[in-house]
């Protein structure tokens, strides 16, 4: 596989990331907006540390929950497995995709105000990552032995940069600065 498909298949699963933030927010936006719709009138408050969402079935959906880590928002499919996470865990905040098998496949988080956008493996173990530091921002492809194979990065005062490394992280070409 090229580096262009390596980096057309990562920008295809950031794109798919962005569309399942969107359902994301629209789910709790409707779910906000169906709560306060159905229980509370202009003058009341509602207060809870947990709503639970179940399905015609009795199954559990969706929770929506506040714990001593922050609050969370929890999505479930037909099967039970947990697909999607949203929430603020000590004070940093995340999003987790999860596959059919409930393994975490996409994570997106603000760390220190720093973003970045990590996929995952089948195996867990994370193969690409976006990111964007004070100084710029960088796109680096890992193997399936957590080894640096590819850096692309854009760098202040330095410009773009671009390294292919062997599986032993020694540099096998670098574009010149």
């Amino acid at each position: 596989m090229t580096i262009e498909e390596r980096v057309e298949k990562v920008e295809m699963e950031l794109a798919r990331a962005n569309r399942c933030n969107r359902l994301l927010l629209a789910v709790v936006l409707l779910a906000a907006a169906a709560m306060s719709a159905g229980i509370a009138s202009r003058d009341n408050i509602v207060k809870a540390n947990k709503f639970i969402l179940v399905d015609e079935n009795g199954k559990t959906r969706a929770f929506l929950a506040v714990d001593v880590n922050g609050p969370v928002l929890r999505l479930f499919d037909e099967n039970g497995k947990g697909r999607a996470f949203l929430g603020v865990t000590k004070g940093v905040p995340g999003l987790g995709l999860y596959d059919e098998n409930g393994e975490l496949r996409a994570g997106l988080g603000v760390v220190k105000g720093l973003p970045g956008l990590t996929l995952f493996d089948e195996n867990g173990k994370g193969r690409a990552n976006l990111s964007v530091v004070k100084s710029g921002s960088g796109l680096t492809l890992y193997d399936e032995n957590d080894k640096t194979r590819a850096l692309l990065s854009v760098v202040k005062d330095e410009g773009p940069g671009l390294g292919l490394f062997d599986e032993n992280g020694r540099v096998l070409w670098r574009a010149p600065r």
